[in-house]
């Protein structure tokens, strides 16, 4: 019989971890949450402090069971649930069901390898309650705003709405941005570069206008454009001033949960769920060769840019024989995390550097070697001296019109010998030492292009997660399911990485706007993280902060319910089956014509688009369909006997 049990969250670990601890363990599985808020209720009791009604999940009864069974006869049992707050909550709750006069200890390790591991167990701890309280008011809060504003929204608009505290939020940035690139009116601009020769040197000089009469260059119309060529072209262009400096450029930070998703789209075009599910696997632990299986990579949700000093130790050794001491700073690079961040969490890190991605190429699919080489390089280069850059400025003169040209040359690559991140601009290279203050250049060619400026960028998965961090909104380990689910209600489609609100999530998102400011208030929400933070400081109360939000919130639910009017999006049509009007309804697969006489009569239709399909022989039109993942297409009404499909209408 084994003389202590230990629970992880996955069973994807417990082999892993098995073979590190040995016989005298006996690990299993808690497969996540066992204990949670019921699904059939609100499940928090408002008028007792807040308190949750945490109940056994109806399908996690049988694991439950199993658990009180393998604890049956130990002595001891340790809970080595995730490194955050919901992984304290899933164990704290597990021990009133399987602890009882046992000796329960909680471990906790950021990487699953033997040392980090046998270190954990040599050293456990007892439940961080603080930890659990901040846990537990997320998920109360989360709970008290779905549960509640999401029945209005089924009454008042359609059915299998919903909302949520973050997500909401999210959405209203996407809206407001698709609302921004709707409305934004391109202006023109022209630009004016000149090519310019120096005697005996073979290289043209670029160089852009600037200025005009020492002012900052504004044209407009082709027509001013043309004025300014023609005087430009009877100019004497002379070099007034060559301005040279050394730049340096810091290595950037180890990755956290938000930028490791940002740099896996931008390099990998990996979405945020694929990145995170990937990133799990090599936390989780990969069998290499006749080894026992040995995690990757530290835990994979955090906000914390810390390394251990044992980590940084052996990074500098790896640099220092890989890459020459030359590229090793005198010191470790330090990174300050933000003020919210766990700082006992790790950054995103491998395990053991000298795992290099292409020892381990044989052992891992595509996708977990890509992602691991990523996490691998950006770990080395954190650790790296900076990359130096040799920039010119040279300054021009031609009559009233003063030019430009600049560029870097690199002069020691340091970590960008290592990693490039994705916005990573290709060198301008210039070589000061051809010109000379006071030189005189030859006017080769004129040239003047047109421009319009840009409406803001579509958000993306990467930088939809880049705003929510920057805002506050949410923590690591909620970006990939608040997205999801954004996707899954069908409030937002994808679109080649990209992200639009729906016509659903326009609604849903102006009608919450209309009638919950605060829920839907950025700043609100970024505050409401810094309260969950401070619970687990110990500097506020679990109760009191449920009770400061309430209060305002209850008010504006009242006052939603008496307020909304229930809304269809009629169409000049009716029911062929019963003759009431019919409306555009949404569900899970987008759009949909629906009788307002539901339920009690039922007809309904695909949306169509009124394009006729453009297969030869087909009378059909394309009706508005939607993919499991999230994608919006269009296909044949006449389908199965038709099965033309686009991602595009056709143009008429």
């Amino acid at each position: 019989m084994a003389k202590a049990l230990v629970i992880v969250e996955s069973p994807a670990k417990v082999k892993t971890i098995n073979k590190i601890l040995g016989s005298k363990f006996k690990v299993t599985a808690s497969m996540g949450h066992l204990i949670d808020l019921p699904k059939s209720k609100l499940g928090v009791d408002v008028e007792d402090d807040f308190t949750p009604q945490f109940i056994v999940v109806r399908d996690k009864q049988k694991t439950l069971k199993k658990l009180k069974q393998e604890a049956e006869g130990v002595e001891e049992i340790y809970i080595a649930t995730d490194p955050d707050r919901e992984g304290e909550a899933i164990g704290w709750n597990l021990i009133e069901h399987i602890g009882k006069g046992k000796k329960v200890k909680r471990v906790v390790f950021h990487e699953i390898t033997k040392e980090a591991v046998k270190k954990a167990f040599e050293h456990p701890r007892d439940f961080d309650v603080k930890k659990v309280d901040a846990q537990n008011a997320r998920r109360v809060l989360d709970r008290i705003v779905g549960y509640q504003i999401s029945p209005i929204l089924w009454k008042k608009v359609g059915s299998r709405l919903s909302a949520g505290r973050v997500q909401s939020v999210a959405l209203r940035l996407i809206v407001e941005r698709d609302a921004e690139i709707k409305k934004f009116v391109p202006q023109e601009y022209w630009q004016i570069a000149v090519d310019l020769k120096k005697k005996d040197v073979k290289e043209l000089l670029t160089a852009n206008l600037e200025k005009i009469d020492d002012k900052k260059i504004n044209l407009k119309t082709e027509g001013q454009t043309k004025g300014s060529l023609k005087e430009i072209k009877q100019q004497t262009f002379q070099v007034t001033a060559i301005n040279k400096k050394r730049v340096k450029r810091n290595a950037p930070p180890p990755f956290i949960t938000s930028t490791l998703q940002q740099e896996a789209f931008g390099k990998l075009g990996f979405n945020t769920s694929r990145t995170m599910s990937i990133a799990q696997q090599l936390y989780e632990g990969v069998e290499i060769g006749e080894e026992e299986p040995v995690g990757l990579i530290t835990y994979m949700r955090t906000d914390s840019v810390n390394i251990a000093n044992e980590a940084i130790e052996k990074v500098r050794s790896y640099i220092k024989k890989t890459y020459g001491s030359e590229s090793l700073p005198e010191e470790p690079n330090r990174f300050k995390s933000k003020k919210s961040a766990q700082e006992a969490h790790e950054a995103i890190r491998p395990s053991d550097v000298y795992h290099t991605p292409e020892d381990l190429r044989d052992y891992l699919t595509e996708d977990q070697f890509r992602l691991y080489n990523l996490i691998h390089k950006r770990f080395i280069a954190c650790q790296m001296t900076p990359a130096v850059f040799d920039q010119t400025k040279i300054e021009i003169k031609a009559g009233r019109f003063s030019f430009g040209a600049s560029g870097s040359i690199l002069s020691f690559a340091g970590y960008l010998s290592v990693y490039k991140d994705s916005e990573e601009q290709e060198e301008n290279k210039l070589n000061p030492a051809y010109y000379n203050e006071g030189d005189v250049l030859e006017l080769k060619e004129v040239k003047h292009t047109q421009h319009f400026t840009k409406p803001p960028a579509r958000f993306s998965e990467a930088s939809l997660v880049k705003a929510l961090e920057e805002q506050g909104i949410g923590r690591p380990s909620t970006y990939a399911s608040i997205i999801q689910t954004l996707v899954t209600r069908n409030y937002v489609a994808r679109d080649r990485g990209y992200l639009d609100a729906t016509d659903l999530g326009i609604k849903i998102c102006n009608l919450l706007v209309e009638y919950f400011k605060k829920i839907m208030d950025i700043g609100f929400t970024a505050h409401m993280e810094e309260g969950l933070d401070s619970i687990e400081e110990g500097d506020t109360k679990y109760e009191a902060l449920l009770k400061d939000f309430y209060g305002p919130f209850k008010e504006e639910l009242d006052y939603a319910e008496a307020n909304i009017e229930k809304t269809h999006a009629t169409i000049d049509r009716v029911c062929p089956e019963c003759g009431k009007s019919l409306a555009i309804k949404w569900g899970r697969r987008g759009r949909f014509i629906s009788c307002t006489g539901f339920p009690e009569c039922k007809h309904a239709e695909a949306f169509s688009t009124g394009v006729a399909c453009p297969q030869e022989g087909c009378t059909g039109t394309l009706v508005e369909r939607r993919s499991m993942r999230g994608s919006t297409f269009y296909g044949c009404s006449r389908y199965p006997e038709c099965k033309y499909i686009t991602n595009k209408l056709p143009v008429a």
